[in-house]
C-alpha cells in the first residue's frame, strides 16, 4: 500500500535524448582473440562438467556446464576452451565463466539449423535464450503464469543509450519478420511495440500494434512502459509476466529473424559506447568480446579511478574488469571519468524531501532509507513500499546528502527475496 506523503510532488524532469532520425551504421568489431561467456550455473565440481580446458568448441555450439542444467550460452565463435572457472555475479550470485581461444577455422555446429527445420515453440527456449537483447523466452513456459501479450520495447530504457533506437532504424525489416516469426512460434496474437513519441511515423504496418511512450525519464522502463501501453499498474513486488505480459527487447526480435535467416543463432550485439566526454558510438560486437577490446576499438583510454558501467548512468551495473565480456543484456558500455564521479557519504538524511518529490512511484524515500540503513527490510516493504520501487535511480541522483539510496534499495530487495526463499524451504 502506497502512503501519501506530506511533501508536494514534482514530475521527473530528465528527458531522453531525441532518437536519431537517420540510421547510424554501427562500427563492426572483428572476432577477438579470446572470448568469454557467463553461464548462470554455479561451478561446483570438475568431475562431471561438460566443458573442459583444451576441449574444442564449435561455432554456435550450445554450452552447458552440467548435463542436467537448463542454463546455457551459445558460442558466438568456435575455438578451444582456455579456462572454466567460478564467477561471482551481482550480490555474489555464483555463475560459471568459460574462456575460449577463438579459431576462425573452427567447425560450425548445425544443431540449431536442424531444429529450425521443425520450427516448434521449443526452439525458443532450447536454442535462442542467449540471443542479443536477452529475451528470456523461458518465461513463456510457465503454466502458472501464461503469457497473453508480448510487449516489444523499442525505446531505450536508460539515458544516453541509442541501441534500441538504432535497431528499429537500421533493422526495420528484420524486426517486422521477427514479429511474424514470434507470433507463429508462440501463437500469441496480442503483440505490441512501444517506441518513443514521433519516432517511426510513415514506416507502414510492422505486424504489431504500435504505441508511443513519453520522452521523460523513466517512461521507458518496463513497469512504466506497461502502464502507458496497457493501462495496467503492476502491483508491488510483481513483474509484468505475473500479469501475462512479456516485455522483450526489439533487438531480440530482430535477432530472432536473423537466426532463422542464417540457420544459426544470432551472435552479434549492438552496443552504445559512451566515452568520458559524453560522445557516443554505436558498435556491432560479437557477444563474449572483452569490454577492454571494445573500448580500445574506439580509442577510449581507462585511467585509475574511472568507472565502467554496463548499461546507462541511472540503472546500469558496475564492471570491475576489462576482461568482463559483452553479454546479451548489455545495451550500453559507459565510461565515467574518476574526476566526475560524485563521492557517496555517510551523511545522514536531512529530510529535504527532494527524493520524495521526484519519485515516480510516490514512495516516501526519506523514511524508507532509514529502515534500509537499519536492515529492517520487511518493515521497509510493509510500511514504506520497498517493493513498489522501479529502480529508476532518480532518488540517488537528487540526494543532497549523497546517500547511495539505489544501492540500499537493491540490497534490501535482494535480502528480502532470500529471506522469503528460506521461509518457503522450511514450510
Amino acid at each position: 500500500m502506497l502512503k501519501k506523503s506530506f511533501f508536494g510532488f514534482l514530475k521527473p524532469w530528465i528527458t531522453y535524448a531525441p532518437p536519431s532520425k537517420k540510421p547510424v551504421v554501427p562500427q563492426e568489431l572483428p572476432i577477438p582473440a579470446k572470448l568469454a561467456f557467463i553461464i548462470d550455473t554455479p561451478y561446483t565440481t570438475t568431475a562431471n562438467t561438460l566443458l573442459k580446458p583444451s576441449a574444442p568448441v564449435k561455432a554456435f555450439e550450445k554450452m552447458r556446464v552440467y548435463e542436467e542444467d537448463a542454463a546455457y550460452a551459445i558460442a558466438s565463435a568456435g575455438g578451444n576452451i582456455l579456462a572454466v572457472e567460478s564467477f561471482l555475479g551481482p550480490f555474489g550470485r555464483k555463475q560459471t565463466l568459460v574462456t575460449i581461444k577463438a579459431d576462425p577455422a573452427a567447425a560450425v555446429d548445425e544443431t540449431f539449423a536442424q531444429a529450425a527445420a521443425e520450427s516448434s515453440a521449443a526452439i525458443l527456449t532450447d536454442h535462442l535464450e542467449f540471443l542479443p537483447g536477452n529475451p528470456r523466452f523461458h518465461r513463456l513456459k510457465n503454466p502458472q503464469k501464461p503469457i497473453s501479450t508480448v510487449l516489444i520495447c523499442a525505446a531505450d530504457g536508460d539515458l544516453m543509450l541509442d541501441t534500441r533506437a538504432q535497431v528499429i532504424n537500421n533493422r526495420f525489416d528484420a524486426v517486422q519478420e521477427g514479429i511474424h516469426r514470434l507470433r507463429d512460434l508462440t501463437g500469441i496474437e496480442d503483440i505490441r511495440i512501444a517506441v518513443p513519441k514521433d519516432f517511426i511515423h510513415g514506416y507502414g504496418h510492422i505486424g504489431a500494434t504500435m504505441h508511443f511512450v513519453d520522452t521523460v525519464y523513466p517512461a521507458a522502463l518496463p513497469h512504466r512502459m506497461v502502464q502507458q501501453v496497457m493501462g495496467v499498474t503492476i502491483p508491488a513486488g510483481k513483474a509484468p509476466e505475473d500479469l501475462g505480459i512479456l516485455p522483450i527487447s526489439v533487438e531480440a526480435v530482430a535477432a530472432l529473424a536473423d537466426s532463422f535467416a542464417s540457420h544459426r543463432p544470432a551472435g552479434r550485439k549492438m552496443l552504445t559506447v559512451v566515452a568520458p566526454d559524453g560522445s557516443r558510438h554505436i558498435a556491432s560486437v560479437v557477444m563474449g568480446t572483452p569490454i577492454g577490446d571494445v573500448l580500445a576499438a574506439f580509442g577510449i583510454p581507462i585511467s585509475e579511478g574511472d568507472r565502467l558501467i554496463a548499461g546507462g548512468p541511472m540503472t546500469g551495473t558496475p564492471l570491475f574488469s576489462l576482461d568482463q565480456p559483452v553479454t546479451p543484456d548489455m545495451d550500453g558500455l559507459l565510461v565515467q571519468a574518476g574526476s566526475e564521479i560524485p563521492s557517496y557519504t555517510d551523511t545522514p538524511c536531512i529530510n529535504c524531501g527532494d527524493c520524495v518529490r521526484v519519485c515516480p512511484m510516490r514512495i516516501q524515500v526519506n523514511m524508507l532509507i532509514r529502515f534500509l540503513e537499519a536492515r529492517q527490510y520487511q518493515e521497509a516493504a510493509d510500511r514504506y513500499d520497498l517493493l513498489s520501487c522501479i529502480d529508476c535511480g532518480l532518488c540517488t541522483f537528487v540526494c543532497v546528502s549523497r546517500i547511495p539510496i539505489s544501492q540500499y534499495i537493491a540490497l534490501g530487495k535482494h535480502e528480502l527475496a532470500l529471506a522469503h526463499s528460506a521461509e518457503e524451504v522450511h514450510e
